[in-house]
């Protein structure tokens, strides 16, 4: 099943698309697709609606990012042994865990904006996955069980503010439109093995990135058990899992992203996204 929202920028509807790819509106069933609605149950329920008795949308118009209300947006560094080999770290020992901030969540095809007095905008293809169910010290072995589906996410990255400006990578990660999430959120039993997935990147038509998540060092049960650990994950909190090689910071020379280019990425089976840049206000 695949859930989305749709709708203007803080008042977007719910909705699924249904095996036509048409858009059906989910508005008189749930007030959005958020942590309330993303339990195996719930999600029962929606799956067994009739999607031809939901109203068709016609042209969605914008698509938001594909869920509301997200608590937490965890990101993981470092966490592809190519990635982490182009930009010259030893590959971690254990998750590197950081967080975006979640008013950096936008739609999969919004414009992204280049922060005042960025020098090092950067792209990054990733597998991102949302908790359906409370998870506190869970099992690896039950790890996917808390797993409510699968999405495409953008992690944007300010190189210069991640690594030069002191402190956590957080100032780099969390500018407005830092966090472009879906189009879908493809429900757990449409992937049944999320290291099995080719993800990609283009910038201006040309192929940036092309891996595999079969390449993760720290597959998606393990970040699940892992974060566990360390807090509890909510219904509706969004990890990103890390990016395969091909970002700007490990060509040689180095490039980056300017104004008026394009960026178009997806994840199999997940979607694709498409962002242009901009200059921030």
């Amino acid at each position: 099943m695949k859930l989305l929202r749709y709708g203007p920028a803080g008042a977007e509807k719910p909705a699924m698309l249904d095996g036509e790819g048409v858009v059906r509106d989910l508005s008189g069933v749930v007030a959005d697709i958020d942590g309330r609605v993303l339990s195996d149950e719930a999600l029962a329920r929606l799956r067994a609606l009739d999607p031809k008795s939901l109203p068709a949308v016609g042209k969605p118009g914008r698509i938001g990012a594909c869920v509301g209300g997200v608590g937490k947006l965890i990101a993981i560094g470092l966490n592809y042994s190519d990635h982490a080999a182009e930009t010259g770290a030893e590959p971690p020992k254990e998750p590197i865990v950081f967080f975006k901030a979640t008013s950096c969540i936008c739609g999969p095809d919004d414009d992204v904006e280049i922060p005042r007095g960025s020098q090092k905008l950067d792209w990054e293809v990733e597998l991102g996955f949302v908790i359906g169910r409370r998870a506190k010290y869970v099992s690896e072995a039950e790890a996917l069980d808390h797993v409510a589906g699968y999405c495409v996410v953008n992690d944007v990255s300010e190189r210069d503010f991640q690594i030069h400006r002191g402190g956590q990578w957080v100032k780099g990660k969390s500018h407005d439109t830092f966090g472009p999430i879906g189009p879908w959120l493809v429900t757990r039993d449409e992937v049944p093995d999320p290291q099995a997935l080719r993800l990609w990147l283009e910038v201006d038509g040309e192929r940036r990135q092309d891996g595999s998540t079969a390449t993760m060092i720290f597959g998606v049960a393990h970040l699940v058990s892992y974060l566990s650990r360390f807090m509890t994950l909510h219904p509706g909190d969004v990890v990103t899992t890390g990016t395969p090689p091909g970002v700007g910071l490990g060509m040689k020379p180095e490039v980056y992203l300017k104004a008026g280019q394009t960026m178009r990425l997806g994840v199999e089976g997940l979607g694709e996204q498409r962002q242009r840049l901009v200059a921030a206000d």
